[in-house]
């Protein structure tokens, strides 16, 4: 057991996705050349009680798991900060892989750089089946078109991403709890306003492993569009667009359509990629024609998670 501060603190927030997350542990256990680190596991009002497959898995590691009524992923996450160690706090989610090295590569980013406090990690998606390759293109195409010389990122996206304690209020956490969804986007948006953009870090690898079939994913693709809805309207009335224009999408759909020309992912994933991000513009257009409010004046610019 950790008597002292750990260097990291890796907190995962989870709701009713234990089988996700059993491999996501698994690939802490990996993690043998990096710094010291802590686990803490928030369970967000769960059906069901952790198995016991998870309690072996936690026992295993130096971490806890503790219980919150439901309240979002947010709250789950900000509960995770109040009662973690750590001087680094590293989010990931239950269904992603930190992949070997990845702990060592981010320590050693965060000790090269004090002067940065926001650290996004590389994503990447798993490509043994066509949903992964579609999350893949995705992920790789954002990160390659949003890093900037300076190594920062207008990009952020908590699958993967890590801040100094120093840098968080502790007690009022991190993440607006009244965020249903997007609450990242959010995060990102406060963080363009100090122009404090996240340090790209592109050796500490996380794999997003997506379980959903094709119909599934565009199941969940037009619910989250709609129910992100709102924390868009709420950015753009500070002010903020963190929507792509659309030179930079169509930048964006060339790049993914020769990256996947070009490499094994495929052009069948691109087109899956395509469907799957019109389907999430078209559901959000209709949710701003439909909650159309008067916005206010434009400001700085970022992009993030896909072509919105």
């Amino acid at each position: 057991m950790l008597l002292g501060m750990p260097s990291f603190s890796i907190i995962i927030a989870t709701y009713n996705d234990w089988k996700e997350l059993e491999g996501c542990l698994d690939s802490l256990t990996l993690q043998i050349d990096g710094p010291d680190f802590e686990v803490v596991v928030v369970d967000d009002g769960s059906y069901e009680s952790a198995p016991e497959v998870i309690l072996e898995r936690i026992r295993g590691l130096t971490s806890r798991l503790v219980t919150q009524m439901h309240a979002g992923i947010s709250a789950a996450r900000n509960h995770g900060i109040r009662i973690s160690r750590g001087s680094t706090l590293l989010f990931v989610d239950a269904d992603c892989r930190l992949q070997p090295g990845c702990l060592a590569a981010l320590s050693a980013t965060v000790v090269a750089s004090p002067q940065q406090n926001y650290f996004q990690l590389r994503l990447v998606g798993d490509c043994g089946r066509l949903v992964g390759k579609t999350e893949h293109l995705r992920l790789i195409t954002l990160q390659k078109q949003l890093l900037e010389s300076d190594g920062r990122i207008r990009y952020l996206n908590t699958a993967g991403f890590a801040v100094r304690r120093a840098a968080v209020a502790v007690e009022s956490g991190l993440f607006d709890e009244s965020a249903i969804r997007a609450e990242d986007t959010l995060l990102l948006a406060n963080l363009i306003e100090r122009s404090e953009l996240p340090f790209f870090v592109p050796d500490a690898i996380v794999r997003h492993d997506v379980c959903l079939s094709l119909s599934d994913c565009l199941r969940k693709d037009i619910r989250s569009a709609w129910v992100e809805g709102a924390t868009y309207a709420r950015i753009k009335s500070r002010g903020i667009n963190v929507r792509m224009g659309h030179r930079d999408r169509l930048k964006l759909l060339v790049s993914m359509w020769q990256t996947s020309r070009l490499s094994s992912i495929g052009r069948l994933a691109c087109l899956c990629l395509i469907l799957r991000q019109s389907s999430s513009r078209t559901t959000s257009l209709v949710y701003r024609l439909l909650h159309h409010r008067v916005g206010a004046p434009r400001s700085k610019a970022a992009s993030v998670k896909g072509i919105l």
